[in-house]
């Protein structure tokens, strides 16, 4: 929204129907048309400078081909030199003992949030418990397939980017072995 309300043309991609219907209560179909669809195959109308995906969305894509079909996508929808910049997670492997699968990344009272790691198939499943004041607790489950940096930049050659810049967060924080996020700018080849 608040690049619509500078002016420049934006479009998303949601698969989720009552997600666009909570930014319709923010903004109209005009300021910030959606297509409704996969954000690996969807086609929105036009090209564009820039192509995101912000807190971990690509995890969402539970197959590495559908990933790699993601890249080809975003790559579609640039001009040649555009930029797609996306921010995830990096996982937290190192702090899982051998033999242990889950780890506790939140604790606080009312809230207790477990990953749960099949370091096979690089699947993680993210469990938000929910306490109230009585016995009753709700559980909600995110299913996501974690990507390390350097298979990220694979993905990105694959569709024809190039790793521009990488930091650790949005403030430019150098990136390092201790990070436990980032955010990746590839930009897509120039037309030759």
């Amino acid at each position: 929204m608040p690049l619509a309300e500078r002016g420049i043309r934006v479009t998303g991609i949601d698969l989720s129907r009552p997600m666009v219907e909570r930014l319709r209560t923010k903004v109209d179909e005009r300021a910030v048309p959606v297509v409704i669809g996969d954000m690996a195959t969807a086609t929105a109308p036009g090209q564009y400078s820039l192509v995101y995906l912000v807190y971990n969305t690509i995890s969402n894509l539970l197959t590495q081909a559908e990933q790699v079909a993601c890249f080809r996508n975003a790559a579609r929808h640039l001009v040649p030199g555009g930029r797609f910049v996306i921010e995830l997670e990096v996982p937290e492997l190192r702090r899982l003992p051998p033999g242990q699968e889950a780890l506790v990344y939140h604790a606080e009272p009312g809230y207790v949030g477990l990953d749960t790691y099949d370091t096979v198939r690089q699947h993680l499943v993210s469990h938000h418990f929910t306490f109230g004041e009585g016995r009753q607790a709700r559980l909600a489950r995110s299913p996501h397939r974690y990507v390390w940096p350097s298979e990220l930049d694979l993905m990105g050659q694959l569709a024809g980017f190039d790793l521009e810049k990488r930091w650790a967060d949005w403030s430019g924080a150098e990136f390092t072995a201790e990070s436990r996020s980032h955010v990746s700018v590839y930009r897509l080849s120039p037309a030759p």
